[in-house]
């Protein structure tokens, strides 16, 4: 259920911005970028990662090449909706790990007027639509969809091709367990495996 009712029509209107693409793509670097400027212009920023994220820093968001802004991690969406009260612009990062309420968290802080950001991953391994990312994209006023390169042909890459063997959907890794690959070599290697 979304809480139109919680709309304060005399409020400032807040938003939702989705950064979205596969692996080494860059999402998490424009996230900061993004949140980074709204601490620069003394709004007040309050960032958020799933819990089971500690690949680079257990309460930090980092990027692929090291840039990193403080966060508070937490086990589940609900935890955003009760920590960021009060404040401008809300960040998430990595928001495919978090559970489906996600969705209906960003919709209840945009209505009390917060810009909220979010930025995970789109497909899975597979190339499926992974978490609450596809619902959030519907919901949201601005999408952005930012590409890695082939590392197969060198064309824009928006899939996260798995090379190691772990067989679970959520899998954190890096690139000794994920490439970037473009469509046309992401398919190549899915139907050679079948």
């Amino acid at each position: 259920m979304f809480l139109e009712d919680t709309i304060n029509h005399h409020a400032k209107s807040g938003w939702i911005e989705v950064i979205c693409g596969s692996m080494f793509s860059g999402k998490t670097e424009e996230l900061i970028r993004r949140l980074k400027r709204a601490e620069f212009a003394k709004q007040r920023v309050e960032i958020f990662k799933p819990q089971i994220d500690t690949r680079y820093h257990e309460e930090e968001v980092v990027s692929h090449d090291e840039n990193s802004i403080s966060s508070t991690p937490v086990p589940s969406s609900g935890n955003i909706a009760i920590l960021a009260d009060n404040v401008d612009v809300v960040g998430i990062d990595e928001a495919q790990f978090f559970d489906d309420e996600l969705t209906e968290v960003c919709v209840q802080l945009a209505n009390r007027g917060a810009r909220v950001i979010v930025a995970g991953l789109d497909m899975d391994f597979k190339g499926h639509p992974f978490g609450p990312i596809p619902n959030l994209m519907a919901v949201a006023e601005y999408v952005t969809k930012v590409h890695a390169v082939c590392v197969k042909c060198g064309n824009l890459a928006n899939h996260s091709n798995r090379i190691s063997k772990a067989e679970a959907l959520v899998h954190l890794g890096e690139k000794e367990d994920y490439q970037p690959l473009c469509r046309k070599c992401f398919y190549e290697i899915q139907s050679a495996t079948k």
